[in-house]
């Protein structure tokens, strides 16, 4: 299993022949779905859903509902390859087992609507992989590496701190991370690292394009 992490919530897995990309927004740089066989998509936001980035490949595409209906008003050239994926549906991502996982984005503020998301619960042989898209749902079952959303407007540090603590990974990578500076980033891996290593956990950041 190889798991490169790219721009913001963006990460590639290559595993058993299958090219799979999850949440390749406009925080994404394009050529992360170069030779994807599977895009997932978690939600309809924009940093995470980028129709020009679906249309350099021609990869499958599994997402949600609300999602598929952004797809038709958007991009109808893309609609013919989406899978519509629902709230713990398993389903066969390329050759990868998925999950997917909880159904509604994190409060925003109490006065919006929340909007539906989707995390996804990869199975790579023996180690599970789970992604939660902008939610703070965990997949109800041990996770072997978390993709630990660190910062947002909907979260405080301390939510995905506990977050992430509750899931329990052994190691937990870090996305959605293109909403602070340098400076605000080190400060929030300070804190992650020092609770999740009291936890027994292992943090880390990779740099955009690399490797776990």
């Amino acid at each position: 299993m190889r798991l490169t992490k790219f721009g913001h919530s963006c990460v590639r897995v290559e595993h058993d022949g299958t090219v799979l990309v999850l949440d390749p927004g406009v925080f994404t740089d394009g050529d992360a779905v170069d030779g994807a066989d599977v895009v997932l998509i978690t939600h309809e936001h924009p940093d995470h859903f980028h129709p020009d980035h679906l249309r350099r490949t021609d990869a499958a595409i599994f997402t949600i509902a609300a999602v598929a209906a952004q797809v038709r008003e958007q991009a109808p050239d893309l609609a013919e390859r989406v899978t519509v994926v629902g709230p713990g549906q398993d389903f066969d991502a390329g050759t990868i087992p998925v999950t997917a996982v909880g159904e509604l984005h994190a409060v925003i503020h109490p006065e919006l609507p929340r909007f539906d998301n989707s995390g996804y619960l990869l199975a790579l042989d023996d180690v599970t992989v789970f992604h939660p898209g902008d939610a703070l749902t965990g997949p109800g079952r041990p996770v072997d590496v978390l993709l630990a959303p660190v910062c947002a407007p909907w979260m405080k540090a301390s939510e995905g701190i506990d977050f992430a603590r509750s899931v329990r990974a052994p190691r937990n990578v870090a996305i959605h991370d293109r909403v602070y500076s340098d400076a605000g980033l080190g400060i929030v891996d300070g804190h992650f690292a020092r609770f999740l290593g009291a936890a027994g956990q292992e943090y880390v950041r990779l740099a955009d394009g690399t490797d776990l």
